[in-house]
Parts: structure tokens; C-alpha cells; sequence
């Protein structure tokens, strides 16, 4: 009897450690990326210096795609960077280049389905993603916060300098990235060529990056339940946009959310989610 007693507990602690090991390997978030390399064709010609890092609580954030959980916690070491460091991040001033928006989206950001498409991508490490800059693919882009004005009341008014009148940062258009690239990979490089603020955190944890803010716009601006988010296909993925592996024809989106997703249009749960 004593020896199946200690087998049991055995068997139970086994378990535990397995639980925790799955917890700690769950999640969505982001890698901080290697420079934009200065002979690239698709790079920047002039980047920007990487602005400081503001005071910003990033513990319980939709974002990054949401960091794929609809909350993210960094844990470890914060690393922050910047794609546009012309306005200082959290002062609410506006960038020295506002982005050109050519034309305003058809759709209202909530108007596409959060439900996953019949195929989706399962996540690639970063270090694991292989470039080939040899094939250059397609995709469209996109960035919009008109949710926040649908939200005035909740909003950050010291803010308002920064909050484009009809929510468009920027207008959906076909830009190019090489074949192998991630989500973040084009929103870091497309920030840059139009000289738009966005912040990012490198963690750990999730192997992602984290987007903090853009154009200004960050997490809690507009309520505690508020932040960026990433929708590929009109699926909100539950894995950090440095994870998400792009293919030809994908179309991109940058949703600020005030209310964790939902006015985005998802529906369920994160842990739910087929993402």
C-alpha cells in the first residue's frame, strides 16, 4: 500500500510539472528584430534612432496581435525600440511627419469576421524563419484607430493632437516583403519608410514582439481594455506577430481596440479561439 501511495504522488507531480511547462510554453508575443539592413531594397533609406522608452504598464494589454492572448505580460528584461523617434513617446505630441492617408478604408473596422479561415498558419519561431530575398511577394497593410472615436468619452484627451480625424493612420495599400518574412517584419519596415511612431517591447516569454504604440496610440488610451491588435485575413491570430509567417495576397490589419477585441468584432474567448 505505501509503495502505490508514492507511485501516485509520483504520477501527480509528473503532471504538475508538464502543466506548468505547457503554460509557460502557451502565449503569443514577439523577438526584438535585427535592423532594416541599410542595402535592403525594401528598407528605409534614412532610418530613425530608436526614441526612448516611455513609462508604459504593459503587463495587462490586448496587443501585438493582442501578444495573441487578448492580455500579455512581458516578464524578463524589457527591450523597447522605436521605428520613428521624431516625437518623444507618451508626451502626445504629434510626429514631425504625419503618415498620408490616400484613401479612407470601405469597411468599418468591426465589419470583418474574427473567425479563423479554413486554413491558418501555424507559428514559426523567429530564429527559425528562413528569408529568401530573392522572391519578392505581395500584401496589403493597413492601420486604423477609428474604434477611439466611437469612444471619445474614454479617451486620453492629452491625446487628441495624435488621433487621425477619420481613424486612419494608414490607408490600405499593396506594399512588398520578401518571401519568409513575419507580420512584424512588414509593419517595421513600412513604419519607417512613412516615418509613423511605433514602439515595440521585445518579450521573451512569448518569443514575439509586442507592440506598445503607433503613431502615439498606446495601450490604455482609450481604456483599460485598450490597445493594438494584428487581424490577418480576418483572423485575429493567438501568437505574436513576430511568429506569424506572411504569404502572397495576405491582407494585414492594425486594429486599435478599446475593448479588448470585441469591437473589433471577436467573439469567444482567447484560450478558445482557433487562433
Amino acid at each position: 500500500m505505501k509503495r502505490r501511495q508514492t507511485w501516485t504522488k509520483s504520477v501527480l507531480l509528473v503532471l504538475c510539472l508538464l502543466a506548468l511547462l505547457f503554460t509557460a510554453l502557451t502565449g503569443c508575443t514577439i523577438e526584438f528584430p535585427d535592423e532594416v539592413a541599410a542595402d535592403d531594397p525594401l528598407s528605409v533609406t534614412d532610418s530613425a534612432e530608436p526614441a526612448p522608452s516611455g513609462p508604459v504598464d504593459s503587463a495587462a494589454s490586448p496587443g501585438a496581435g493582442s501578444a495573441g492572448s487578448g492580455t500579455a505580460e512581458s516578464g524578463g528584461t524589457q527591450e523597447t525600440g522605436s521605428a520613428d523617434s521624431t516625437t518623444a513617446v507618451g508626451e502626445g505630441k504629434a510626429p514631425a511627419s504625419s503618415p498620408t492617408s490616400p484613401t479612407s478604408p470601405t469597411s468599418s473596422t468591426s465589419s470583418t469576421s474574427s473567425a479563423a479561415p479554413t486554413t491558418t498558419p501555424a507559428p514559426v519561431e523567429p530564429e527559425d524563419m528562413v528569408v529568401d530575398e530573392e522572391t519578392r511577394l505581395t500584401c496589403t497593410l493597413s492601420i486604423r484607430c477609428d474604434t477611439i472615436l466611437d469612444n471619445m468619452d474614454l479617451f486620453n484627451k492629452d491625446k487628441l493632437g495624435v488621433l487621425p480625424e477619420d481613424g486612419v493612420i494608414y490607408a490600405e495599400r499593396t506594399v512588398t516583403f520578401y518571401e519568409g518574412e513575419s507580420v512584424f517584419d512588414v509593419l517595421l519596415r513600412e513604419t519607417k519608410k512613412n516615418r509613423i511612431h511605433m514602439e515595440f517591447e521585445r518579450t521573451p516569454i512569448y518569443n514575439s514582439n509586442y507592440i506598445e504604440g503607433i503613431n502615439n496610440l498606446y495601450e490604455k488610451d482609450c481604456g483599460e481594455g485598450s490597445g493594438w491588435m494584428y487581424r490577418v485575413n480576418g483572423w485575429f491570430p493567438n501568437y505574436g506577430c513576430s511568429r506569424y509567417p506572411l504569404k502572397d495576397g495576405d491582407r494585414i490589419e492594425w486594429l486599435y481596440t478599446c475593448d479588448l477585441g470585441y469591437d473589433l468584432g471577436r467573439t469567444g474567448t482567447w484560450d478558445n479561439s482557433p487562433r
